[in-house]
């Protein structure tokens, strides 16, 4: 089959399964942000989550959907290196034309998965898991609680903050990158496309850091360490 034996057709899952990562992403700020305003509202929208059937199978979903795209950048980034064969021991500059970003996407996406890994340690282990399992729950859909208890460490704080700047340049150049597999950026929106991303992955991610950098600010004027 042309989508796992041919360099186009991993292309096209890579871009396919990082888009709907980006759709997830967007959906999981939007819900973030309403924490900033209302730890009710935030712990509803947490509850309507939990460990519900469909909650449950939708993280199912997203976790084949992020194994499937480290599993073709790996297939990806083998593929390249054995196409350059001895080139890659030869020192060369950047050009101009190619971002930091587009050379260190891998690098970039393992710091992105590691982050994902504390915030599922954070999160969802204390959450939805702790449903799925029977444990304690009485703090399993008060997300908000999570989230203060989280950011009132100043090492969280920085860890997060890292992951997020990863993830940030991560996105710029996976935005564009992936329209552009998908025959959707021509001469005259290639350009376009990449500003239009670069604003979407900025707006996104502030979004996330807002939450971490407003919780960090509180847990210290209510004097909480961690």
């Amino acid at each position: 089959m042309w989508l796992t034996n041919s360099s186009i057709g991993r292309k096209v899952i890579m871009s396919v399964s990082g888009i709907a990562l980006i759709l997830f992403l967007t959906f999981h700020g939007c819900m973030n942000v309403v924490a900033l305003f209302s730890a009710e509202g935030y712990n509803w929208i947490c509850e309507m989550l939990g460990a519900n059937w469909y909650a449950v199978a939708a993280t199912l979903g997203l976790a084949a959907l992020v194994a499937l795209h480290f599993i073709y950048a790996i297939i990806l980034t083998l593929q390249n290196k054995k196409a350059r064969g001895n080139n890659k021991y030869q020192v060369t500059d950047r050009p101009a034309k190619v971002e930091w970003a587009s050379q260190n996407m891998f690098v970039l996406g393992v710091i992105v998965i590691l982050g994902m890994l504390l915030h599922l340690y954070n999160f969802w282990y204390n959450m939805m898991f702790a449903e799925l399992i029977g444990g304690d729950v009485t703090f399993a859909t008060d997300g908000h609680y999570w989230i203060g208890q989280t950011f009132a460490c100043p090492v969280y704080t920085v860890l997060y903050l890292v992951w997020l700047a990863a993830l940030w340049f991560h996105l710029t150049h996976g935005f564009w990158s992936a329209l552009q597999t998908l025959g959707w950026s021509g001469k005259i929106w290639f350009n376009r496309w990449k500003c239009i991303g670069n604003v979407y992955a900025t707006v996104l991610i502030l979004m996330f850091a807002a939450v971490v950098l407003c919780f960090q600010f509180r847990s210290l004027c209510c004097g909480a360490c961690c």
